[in-house]
């Protein structure tokens, strides 16, 4: 794990017009700084169990953490939709509907600064079935994992790690 410190203050407390943590906001923050930092990752892509690796610079990180971004969780309808527990290291929200597709996120922090996030996705209808878990460690590696079942095609599996140098 490299000894950068992440740029973004943020302790976890939600800004007066968040219900939650700002996902959204973090991720930004972060694409930033790692864009600015340009670090060397070793990257594996895994579909259906067929693997590739390689050493890149990420060009663009908000493109790279887009899902993470886009499971923010502050959209005004959403405001009484998530159970939150909180404790000293922990945030935790998981979903009151079964309908929502962000299901669960856990933040682990030390004091104001983040050590891991890990995400919970679901979506289901009756053409297609996607689960996702996106983990994201910062200045170490990002990790997300993907199942698709498209009911006449069947089923695929993604995964996206990057590890930093």
């Amino acid at each position: 794990m490299l000894g950068f410190q992440s740029c973004n203050k943020d302790s976890g407390k939600s800004s007066p017009d968040k219900n939650y943590f700002d996902l959204k906001g973090y991720f930004k923050a972060d694409s930033i700084r790692l864009t600015k930092l340009n670090p060397l990752i070793n990257k594996t892509v895994v579909h259906n169990k067929v693997s590739e690796t390689k050493k890149v610079h990420i060009p663009n990180w908000g493109t790279e953490l887009s899902l993470f971004t886009g499971s923010d969780i502050n959209k005004p309808a959403w405001k009484t939709s998530y159970q939150v527990q909180e404790t000293n290291n922990f945030l935790i929200y998981k979903a009151k509907d079964p309908q929502l597709k962000t299901r669960d996120i856990i933040i682990k922090r030390e004091g104001s600064k983040i050590k891991w996030i890990l995400i919970f996705n679901h979506t289901k209808n009756i053409l297609y079935e996607t689960v996702e878990k996106l983990s994201y460690f910062p200045d170490s590696l990002y990790l997300i994992q993907k199942t698709q079942r498209v009911r006449l095609l069947g089923t695929d599996t993604y995964s996206i790690k990057g590890s930093f140098n």
